[in-house]
């Protein structure tokens, strides 16, 4: 049987944590310089190289410089993706053919609102839908 106190076994795992959250670290800070469109090639290629070569250094430095626009940023591109996933479900629930498939639900909202006062039969309204959706 191995001899591996309990505190060793504790100070392992928050040497591991660590390690973890500087690799987390290193990856958000590259990927900001990177997203960032408020900086050239030039100074994207001068703080990645800065960041690798003297990563502790680097990563400090740039969280110092420009860390408090690093939130505005993820705002921004969370606005973005939220953005194309509304403008993709719309398309989805369009017309197969491109078109903004408003009509169809309208339709098919009066279909059912025609049902649901009596106005059509069970037999109506499933021709019909068939009909619009085809």
């Amino acid at each position: 049987m191995h001899d591996y106190p309990l505190l060793n076994i504790f100070w392992t795992m928050l040497e591991f944590f660590v390690f973890v959250l500087w690799i987390f670290l290193i990856f958000k800070v590259i990927t900001d310089i990177f997203r960032s469109h408020d900086m050239g090639g030039w100074s994207k290629a001068l703080w990645t190289i800065f960041v690798i070569v003297i990563p502790l250094l680097g990563v400090l430095a740039y969280l110092i410089v420009r860390g408090g626009s690093m939130g505005q940023r993820d705002l921004e591109q969370a606005q973005q993706a939220d953005a194309a996933f509304k403008a993709y479900i719309k398309d989805a629930a369009g017309t197969p053919g491109g078109g903004s498939g408003s009509g169809h639900v309208d339709e098919l909202a009066r279909l059912a609102d025609l049902k649901a006062s009596g106005a059509l039969s069970d037999e109506e309204y499933q021709k019909a839908k068939d009909k619009l959706l085809a």
